[in-house]
């Protein structure tokens, strides 16, 4: 079993004046392994670099993972990996994969912004935590949902190209392990 090990992502808030913050989050594999895995793959590859944080339900999550490059969607998005058994609840600053079923994680990721215990049932298997910087995904919350909202199949198709026109989203800068 691989050793747990931290990421640090720098976020930039265009609709907050261009304010930037740091999030740190601890990937812990024995939770979700091969999403811990995937996780590590996304983060090493740069696959999150100016990736755009593309739905915000305040309260519930804040949801990222389609790259400024489509190829790099194409690569790792498309390439869906199994799903993980539910080990701990979706309690708040916790993160999972996003999934459109059964054995279809590929790379989008979400925060959940407070305990969202139901979403264990659904097979949401968390395999990190935020473990400074939560208020960072509180002020993408405060923003609330974009009056126009972003089409996935669009922003998957043309990465920021499309997503660009969206000028508040707030993205990741860069992501490193620490």
């Amino acid at each position: 079993m691989a050793a747990p090990w931290n990421v640090r992502f720098t976020v930039k808030h265009p609709g907050l004046g261009g304010r930037e913050g740091t999030v740190e989050i601890a990937v812990d594999p024995s939770l979700a392994p091969i999403g811990a895995q995937r996780f590590a793959d996304l983060v090493d590859d740069g696959y999150f670099t100016e990736c755009r944080f593309h739905r915000s339900v305040p309260g519930f999550i804040i949801q990222w993972g389609i790259p400024a490059d489509p190829k790099a969607y194409a690569k790792w998005g498309d390439n869906k990996i199994k799903d993980d058994p539910v080990k701990v609840t979706n309690s708040k600053a916790t993160l999972s994969f996003a999934t459109s079923g059964p054995h279809a994680r590929g790379s989008q990721i979400f925060v959940n912004l407070g305990d969202n215990e139901g979403l264990d049932d659904q097979g949401f298997s968390p395999f990190a935590q935020v473990t400074k910087g939560m208020e960072e995904f509180g002020a993408i919350s405060d923003m609330g949902e974009p009056a126009q909202k972003p089409d996935q199949q669009a922003a998957k198709e043309q990465g920021n190209a499309y997503l660009g026109q969206f000028t508040k989203l707030s993205y990741i800068v860069s992501a490193t392990r620490i």
